[in-house]
C-alpha cells in the first residue's frame, strides 16, 4: 500500500518549497515564546514579556491577512520579500533593545513593526492547492501541513526556550530572525511552484473574515491558541517554582510528541464522519484533557497530563484547515488560512499575557485555570457554530476533505 505522504512529493519542486517553507515558518512559534523567555530573563517581569509578545501577535493578526490579500492579488514573490525585510529589521531592533536595556516603549515599537511578518503556512497551503486542487492529494497535503504546524508550534517554542535558558537570553529570538530571513529567500526562489495571481475580476469584494464559517473557526482557534500559550508559560513557571526549570523544555517536548504521534495517524485516515463533527469532538477532547492540569503536583505528572492533552492538537488543526479549504472560496484561500493561523497566534499571545498575570498574582499552578477556561470557550464556540460549519462547501472539495 503506497504511503499517502510520499505521493504528494512526487510533483517537481514540492520538496524544495516544503523544505524552505519549514525553515521560514519556524519563527511563528519561536518569536512569541522566544520573546517571553528573553524579556523575562533580561527584565525579570512576566507581565512585560507577555505584553510585548502579545503586541507582536496582535499586530501580526491584523497585518498578516492584509499581506495575504496582497499576495492573492500580486503574487508571493512580489509581496513576501519587502514584508519579511521589514520584519527582520524590527526583530533585530527588539533583540538590541532587550540586550542593551533601552526604554520599554522601544520594545513595544519594534514588536509592532515586526508584526508585518507574513503567514508562511498560508503560503505553503496555497502552493499545495495550486498543485493538487480537486484531488485527494490536496487533502493529504493539508494533513501533512497541519502536523508540521503543530510540530513547529510546540518544538519551535521548546527550541527557543532552551536556547535562551542554556546560552543567553537573546539566543532564541536571534536564531528565529535568522530562520525567517534565510527561509523566505529560499522559498521565494522556488518560482516554478508559485501559485498564479488572481485577476481582479475573479476576486469578490470584502475580506474573507466576513464569511461566517471562517469567523467561527478563527474565534475557536483563538481560544485553542490561548490554551497553548497558557500551557507553555505555566509549565516554565511551574518548573521554576519547583526548582527544576531545566525540565520545562522536556515537558513541552512531550506535549508536542503526543500531538505528532496522533496527527500522523489521524492525517492518513479516511474517516466517513463529517469534518464539522470531527472538529467538535477534537475540541471536546482538548477540554476534558485540560482538567487534570489542576491536580498535577510534580514534573512527571505534568508531563503525562500534557502528553495526553497533546493528542487533541493535530486533529483540531487538520479538521479546521480542512473546513477552511471546503468553505472559503479559492480566490480567498490564502487570506482565509492566514486569519486562522493568526487566530492561533493571538490566542497564544493572549494566553501568555493572562497566564503571566495570574502566575505573578496567584502562583504558578493557578495559571492552568486560564487554559481550562479557554478550552471551555473553544468548545462552546464550536458547538454554537456547528450548524454553520456543516453547510455545503464553497469549493469543489468533498466534505470529508481530511478524514
Amino acid at each position: 500500500m503506497p504511503n499517502p505522504y510520499s505521493e504528494i512529493f512526487k510533483a517537481p519542486g514540492t520538496k524544495a518549497f516544503a523544505a524552505a517553507g519549514f525553515i521560514a515558518r519556524l519563527p511563528l512559534s519561536m518569536a512569541t515564546m522566544g520573546t517571553v523567555t528573553m524579556l523575562s530573563q533580561t527584565h525579570g517581569e512576566y507581565w512585560l514579556a507577555g505584553a510585548v509578545s502579545a503586541t507582536f501577535a496582535l499586530t501580526n493578526a491584523v497585518l498578516a491577512p492584509q499581506v495575504s490579500r496582497l499576495v492573492d492579488r500580486f503574487g508571493q514573490s512580489r509581496v513576501l520579500s519587502p514584508a519579511v525585510t521589514i520584519s527582520v529589521l524590527a526583530f533585530s531592533g527588539l533583540i538590541a533593545a532587550a540586550h542593551y536595556g533601552w526604554a520599554n516603549w522601544l520594545l513595544f515599537l519594534f514588536a509592532l513593526l515586526a508584526g508585518v511578518m507574513p503567514s508562511m503556512p498560508a503560503m505553503l497551503r496555497a502552493r499545495w492547492t495550486a498543485l493538487y486542487r480537486d484531488t485527494p492529494m490536496l487533502h493529504t497535503a493539508f494533513a501533512f501541513e497541519s502536523v508540521l504546524d503543530e510540530v513547529i508550534y510546540m518544538m519551535g517554542s521548546v527550541f527557543a526556550i532552551s536556547l535562551s535558558v542554556a546560552l543567553f537570553p537573546e539566543a532564541g529570538p536571534m536564531l528565529s530572525t535568522l530562520f525567517l530571513a534565510i527561509g523566505t529567500v529560499l522559498f521565494v526562489a522556488q518560482k516554478s511552484t508559485e501559485p498564479p495571481v488572481h485577476a481582479p475580476e475573479t476576486i469578490s469584494r470584502g475580506s474573507a473574515i466576513a464569511l461566517a464559517p471562517l469567523q467561527i473557526l478563527t474565534f475557536t482557534l483563538i481560544a485553542v491558541g490561548t490554551m497553548f500559550g497558557t500551557a507553555e508559560v505555566t509549565v516554565i513557571a511551574f518548573s521554576e517554582e519547583l526548582g527544576q526549570q531545566g525540565y520545562a523544555s522536556l515537558v513541552l517536548a512531550g506535549y508536542a510528541a503526543g500531538s505528532l504521534l496522533v496527527g500522523l495517524v489521524f492525517g492518513a485516515l479516511k474517516l466517513k464522519m463529517p469534518l464539522a463533527k470531527q472538529f467538535l469532538l477534537a475540541i471536546a477532547f482538548a477540554m476534558v484533557a485540560a482538567l487534570p492540569l489542576l491536580a498535577v503536583w510534580n514534573i512527571p505528572t505534568l508531563a503525562v497530563v500534557l502528553f495526553i492533552g497533546g493528542a487533541s492538537i493535530s486533529p483540531t488543526f487538520i479538521t479546521a484547515f480542512g473546513l477552511i479549504e471546503r468553505l472559503v472560496p479559492p480566490a480567498k484561500l490564502t487570506e482565509g488560512i492566514t486569519w486562522a493561523m493568526t487566530g492561533i497566534g493571538i490566542g497564544m499571545a493572549t494566553g501568555s499575557f493572562i497566564s503571566g498575570f495570574v502566575i505573578d498574582t496567584f502562583g504558578a499552578q493557578n495559571g492552568f485555570w486560564v487554559s481550562i477556561t479557554a478550552s471551555g470557550v473553544a468548545f462552546a464556540t464550536a458547538l454554537l457554530g456547528y450548524r454553520v460549519l456543516q453547510a455545503p462547501g464553497r469549493t469543489a472539495a468533498p466534505e470529508a476533505a481530511i478524514a
